[in-house]
């Protein structure tokens, strides 16, 4: 069998996707704000649903829809001890779950959960309000000092930079009760999460958030997705 052929044509259909693709934004055609920050204000939505049951490949199962993985560079590097602990929370995960059992979602998992959210942004902070049980995160960009630090709580304290046009965000101060997911992902109290947003064009978010706890993983690690504007919403509704 000769495969010359098929490499042509591989090859000439990804020419053509490369060739076909949207440009990205140019920083001139982002919205912005009236201080020329980025204007990410208005509602939000993850486009993979899928990540909240499990940041990892997976295939489908009775409870979760499958999903490719949003872990930069491979599986979730952890230590073996929390490689066995994350095992035993998927296999226990109907009743482990903290989700399951109406507790906050915490932070990154909050994010893309497969609910919208809606930012309001000013010139010193933004405010997250989920449609998920009405949760809200305020985020302070004007160098506000954190009030009550080392104190721990289910969604962390968070504050936020400006780095040219991305939005730099430190969570700190989370307890060790959260989940990253459905599937068990799990982390200590020591976790710190960077979180950064930078519009790739008008209606969509790109969400990134790099994950450390030397408890529980070998190295930090990264999960990036992308959210996207709804436009047909004039509010988010209430959900309980």
């Amino acid at each position: 069998m000769h495969f010359a052929p098929l490499r042509s044509l591989l090859a000439c259909t990804a020419w053509l996707a490369v060739a076909c693709a949207a440009p990205p934004a140019s920083a001139q055609d982002l919205p912005r704000a009236a201080n020329g920050k980025p204007d990410l204000s208005g509602i939000w939505q993850v486009q993979n649903r899928a990540a909240a049951f499990d940041l990892e490949d997976h295939v489908a199962r009775h409870d979760a829809p499958p999903g490719w993985g949003v872990v930069d560079g491979g599986p979730i590097p952890y230590q073996p001890w929390a490689a066995e602990q994350k095992r035993a929370n998927f296999e226990n995960r109907a009743e482990a779950d903290p989700l399951a059992k109406c507790y906050l979602p915490g932070v990154p998992r909050v994010m893309y959960l497969d609910w919208p959210f809606q930012i309001f942004q000013t010139d010193d902070h933004l405010a997250m309000t989920f449609e998920w049980q009405q949760v809200h995160r305020l985020i302070y960009t004007s160098g506000e000092p954190q009030l009550h630090t080392g104190v721990e709580s289910w969604m962390g304290h968070s504050r936020g930079r400006w780095e040219g046009d991305t939005l730099v965000v430190e969570v700190t101060d989370h307890n060790d009760q959260t989940w990253l997911d459905a599937a068990g992902n799990f982390h200590s109290h020591d976790l710190r999460v960077t979180e950064r947003y930078s519009l790739l064009d008008a209606d969509t978010l790109q969400y990134e958030a790099t994950i450390q706890d030397p408890n529980v993983f070998t190295r930090p690690w990264t999960i990036r997705l992308a959210l996207h504007r709804h436009k047909d919403m004039p509010r988010i509704l209430e959900y309980h």
